[in-house]
């Protein structure tokens, strides 16, 4: 009975494990740029005396669906859409370089071009970029920033740098706890000239809501089984114990 109680037991762990993530993907299905977390999971044979009759689930990795999202269009002079395939990058918290697909760009009140989540958009002077006082902002389909100072003509438009913009392979990557990713071996991507943006539009969350809900009470169904398996080695072990005390 003992094994049939691991196997049960680790079985609901690892679909809490899955609930969880797939909790976190529907509470960002309105963030911006946001991928899919996805797990892989291999039945693996309880290794032990006897038949190899027993098997039991294993979480082998957890990755994130980079499939894009829809385009909502918002005439917002600082939103961004990757057109394709591609990356912003920015600069997180640890003060590394990272990447993401949220274009919901702001200036902060000391000038840094960031992020809504405040992380900095890195420019291809290898830096954040920097904006001074400004009358007007705008960013060109090839992550040029360009600005009219403040006080000047409207003819006056000045460049200030050039998003930094990536392109590295899917399988290069991972996804951190933070929502960004980064290169799995520690470099930074470089930058590719080829890639262009949508001015005043965003990228919506790929997460699929109703197949989430769907996968919700799939999983709670499953985890419901493996705690019916564990009251059933339960009550096999008590009747097990009262057949003993007969003899």
């Amino acid at each position: 009975m003992d094994k049939a109680l691991y196997i049960a037991g680790a079985g609901g762990k690892e679909i809490m494990l899955a609930q969880a993530r797939n909790a976190n993907n529907l509470a960002n299905a309105n963030t911006v740029g946001f991928k899919e977390d996805i797990a892989y999971a291999q039945s693996l044979q309880v290794n032990g005396p006897g038949y190899d009759s027993r098997a039991y689930m294993l979480t082998k990795g957890v990755g994130a669906d980079y499939s894009p999202g829809a385009v909502m269009t918002t005439g917002r002079e600082l939103d961004v859409t990757i057109n394709g395939n591609g990356w912003l990058a920015v600069q997180g918290m640890d003060g590394n370089e990272a990447y993401t697909r949220a274009g919901d760009l702001r200036v902060s009140p000391s000038g840094l071009l960031t992020t809504a989540a405040g992380h900095p958009v890195m420019g291809n002077n290898a830096g954040p970029i920097t904006i001074p006082p400004y009358d007007k902002l705008e960013i060109g389909a090839d992550g040029t920033v360009s600005i009219v100072p403040k006080g000047q003509e409207p003819n006056t438009m000045a460049v200030i740098d050039r998003i930094k913009l990536v392109k590295p392979q899917n399988d290069q990557m991972a996804k951190g706890m933070d929502g960004l990713f980064r290169m799995k071996d520690g470099t930074q991507a470089a930058a590719d000239g080829a890639i262009s943006l949508i001015s005043g539009s965003l990228e919506s969350s790929n997460v699929n809501v109703v197949k989430s809900m769907v996968s919700m009470m799939e999983l709670a169904r499953k985890f419901q089984t493996q705690v019916k398996v564990m009251e059933t080695a339960n009550e096999m072990s008590g009747a097990s114990q009262q057949l003993l005390k007969m003899q």
